[in-house]
């Protein structure tokens, strides 16, 4: 078993790895650069140390972040997500200094990064793919002759993209004109590639991943599946497991493309497998070779713990679990409360967090790295919690949601929480029948009140008055 572990990313996700850890027994090394100094992952890790005062560059120096885990005798570095999580590199530098990383090695990592090479390979596996081009564009006039056999609209991807970044969507040669430079311009700076495919777009689609885990034996699972089909441009904003609305036979047969996709590349560890699913037609769209944001909502249904899982093939012992051990139990959600102000086109709002009270209850989970004090700094992404809630059934999970959701405090900023309200109360969401395109077929639900209720301005006098009084 793993000793000490480098977790080499910050917020959230470094405090759920540092959670882990302790479980385990295993101490936990924490990094930082300035922006992070009180932040709290830093105070929960066992210790902590300090990489740079520009707020980027320390979290995406592989060297650096491999030599400190040499330094502080880490026999392992946990790469969390975003950041360094996808980077072939990172993982063959571990590899050369001892060090275990905990993900999927190099080649693979590298495989499935690249989009058309994960195509290939899916594809070669008997796995559905969405008709596009067969590898990457030469240029403009390749991408309109690829756009004019498969039919208008089209998705012009980044090779190397995720995160919902270097996509477009065309519907016509002149958009697809339009877009080809400012997709390769995007996918140059995000991602340091100009590669760019093509495929064709399914309109309206549902947007389902399946949680898969591998251990060094050849031993893959999965953990059934998650819609995230509401989502804003590409973000996903509400996650849930089960979904609600595929049949029992989608299901398995999910399942097992999940983990056929798996076994073709001699996958090892955590990873998600993406689909788009219309009707009864379902396509791979992509595999992400890391933990997922969304991971929280598989553990909630099935009691499985993915980052400990994680831990656990890395060093080498074998899944605990077989296909048939597996499981689930009830629906789970999880809301990405992000400090954006969606009345506002969801601009970015940073800033110090004046109060917060974090909602509980049966089936109430939070997993954040704010607290009533901390600045959410402007650098990097503006998720600032994640709450997640569980209940028996369909209808009892959407009603705690909606209670925690009002539970919840988060003041200072503002956050997503109020939106997603509005969205457990609509309809078509509450009959479990939507599809990628809810969010912006909903514009109503962005016209809600931002006045506090008579519950929450009373809290709010009764906090200044005790701050006066000195209580």
């Amino acid at each position: 078993m793993l000793k000490k572990i480098l977790i080499a990313n910050r917020g959230e996700i470094a405090v759920r790895i540092v959670r882990a850890c302790a479980e385990m027994n295993i101490r936990s090394v924490a990094v930082y650069t300035e922006a992070d100094r009180h932040a709290l992952h830093v105070k929960r890790a066992d210790e902590a140390h300090f990489v740079g005062e520009d707020p980027l560059a320390g979290y995406l120096d592989p060297r650096q972040l491999v030599n400190l885990a040499v330094q502080t005798g880490c026999d392992a570095i946990h790469p969390g997500y975003g950041f360094l999580s996808e980077n072939a590199d990172f993982a063959r530098i571990c590899e050369a200094r001892g060090i275990r990383f905990i993900g999927p090695c190099a080649e693979v990592i590298e495989k499935m990064g690249d989009k058309t090479a994960a195509r290939a390979s899916m594809i070669a596996a008997g796995v559905p793919v969405t008709p596009g081009s067969e590898g990457n564009l030469a240029d403009l006039d390749e991408a309109l002759q690829v756009a004019g056999e498969i039919g208008y609209p089209v998705m012009l991807k980044a090779t190397s993209g995720g995160g919902g970044r270097g996509i477009r969507r065309c519907d016509s040669p002149e958009e697809l004109r339009s877009q080809f430079p400012r997709v390769i311009s995007e996918a140059t700076k995000a991602f340091g590639s100009a590669d760019v495919f093509l495929e064709k777009c399914i309109v309206d689609p549902r947007h389902i991943e399946v949680q898969v885990l591998a251990d060094g034996q050849a031993n893959v699972i999965h953990l059934y599946e998650r819609d995230c089909s509401i989502q804003r441009r590409n973000q996903k904003l509400i996650e849930i497991a089960p979904s609600p609305q595929i049949t029992p036979e989608q299901r398995q047969y999910l399942g097992e493309l999940a983990v056929r996709a798996a076994k073709a590349v001699n996958y090892e560890n955590a990873g998600t497998v993406e689909f788009l699913v219309t009707g009864h037609e379902i396509y791979f769209m992509e595999m992400n070779t890391r933990v997922q944001v969304e991971h929280t909502i598989s553990e909630q249904i099935t009691g499985v713990d993915i980052v400990q899982e994680q831990i656990r093939i890395a060093s080498g012992l074998p899944l605990r679990y077989r296909q048939e051990d597996i499981s689930f139990r009830g629906y789970a959600l999880q809301f990405r409360i992000n400090a954006e102000d969606p009345k506002n086109n969801f601009l970015p709002s940073f800033g110090r967090i004046t109060r917060y009270y974090a909602p509980g209850g049966p089936g109430v989970r939070t997993d954040t790295a704010i607290y009533t004090g901390y600045t959410i700094p402007p650098y990097y992404d503006s998720m600032c919690l994640k709450l997640i809630v569980w209940a028996l059934t369909w209808e009892e999970a959407l009603n705690r949601g909606s209670r925690a959701l009002s539970d919840m405090r988060v003041q200072g900023v503002k956050t997503t929480a109020r939106y997603y309200q509005e969205i457990l109360q609509d309809v078509d969401f509450r009959s479990g029948e939507f599809t990628t395109s809810f969010v912006p077929d909903h514009p109503q639900l962005l016209d809600y009140s931002e006045k506090r209720n008579p519950n929450e301005l009373a809290l709010a006098i009764a906090a200044a008055l005790a701050a006066h009084a000195g209580v």
